[in-house]
């Protein structure tokens, strides 16, 4: 019986996925944290790869350690953006659940994400069942 799972949280920006991803435990893993400098969330859009780059690395160590539940919390729109985690899932023995975040709480994304944004993000969401 596999005890170690990787939960990926996917939902649109404002959904609720980091709150949600907290509840679940303290092995989180998110591409936003990079941004975070002093307490303030700065966000450049030519650092998106290497933001992922980072998440995936900070994953991949938690999985390392043997962590028995893992969190990754990112929007994860397509399983191309899954991927990376699926392939670290696999590697170190976890047990993979997906879980989606709606927005039934009227949230806004903190980060200013454009409406037109979320529009494309949301035509281009992948849901397998």
């Amino acid at each position: 019986m596999m005890k170690k799972r990787l939960i990926i949280v996917r939902g649109l920006p404002g959904s609720g996925k980091t709150t949600f991803a907290e509840s679940l435990g303290r092995a989180i893993c998110c591409a936003d944290d990079y941004y975070m400098h002093d307490g303030e969330y700065k966000w450049v859009a030519e650092d998106i790869g290497t933001a992922h780059a980072w998440c995936q690395r900070k994953c991949r160590r938690f999985m390392k350690k043997q962590i028995e539940t893992v969190i990754v919390a990112n929007t994860s729109t397509t399983e191309r953006e899954m991927q990376p985690y699926m392939d670290l899932a696999r590697q170190f023995g976890y047990m993979v659940h997906s879980v989606i975040v709606e927005t039934r709480h009227e949230g806004k994304s903190i980060h200013g994400v454009p409406e037109a944004t979320l529009d494309k993000m949301c035509a281009r969401f992948q849901v397998k069942l």
